[in-house]
């Protein structure tokens, strides 16, 4: 006597509870990072734009013949970066352009100081 009996082919409830609880905590645990990696990102464009401003005010001074002190307007900062003055990519708004010898701050980041001493 052969009492065997066959199982029907798929998956039981339980199983399929695991799984969705092993997905669960694996996306739980994913979705802060992803937050934070889009921050970081935003945070270091906003960075590299403030360094073209701050090359842009260097390049406008030296060839207008401008001192330390003199504050160009954003027009006049437009011919030397592509597409103009940015803004911050963070949502923080225009950038403060400043004098030449100062750094070019973001409302929301800061200026690159404030980046290294981080």
């Amino acid at each position: 006597m052969n009492n065997k009996k066959m199982r029907a082919a798929g998956f039981t409830l339980v199983e399929i509870m695991i799984v969705v609880a092993i997905i669960g905590l694996l996306i739980g645990v994913a979705v802060p990072k992803f937050s934070k990696m889009r921050s970081d990102a935003q945070e270091t464009s906003c960075f590299v734009q403030l360094k073209q401003i701050d090359n842009a005010k260097e390049i406008w001074a030296t060839r207008e013949k401008r001192a330390n002190g003199q504050v160009p307007t954003a027009e006049q900062l437009a011919e030397y970066i592509d597409g103009g003055i940015p803004s911050c990519p963070g949502g923080g708004g225009e950038y403060t352009i400043g004098a030449v010898g100062e750094k070019a701050t973001c409302p929301t980041h800061g200026n690159l100081d404030s980046k290294n001493s981080q």
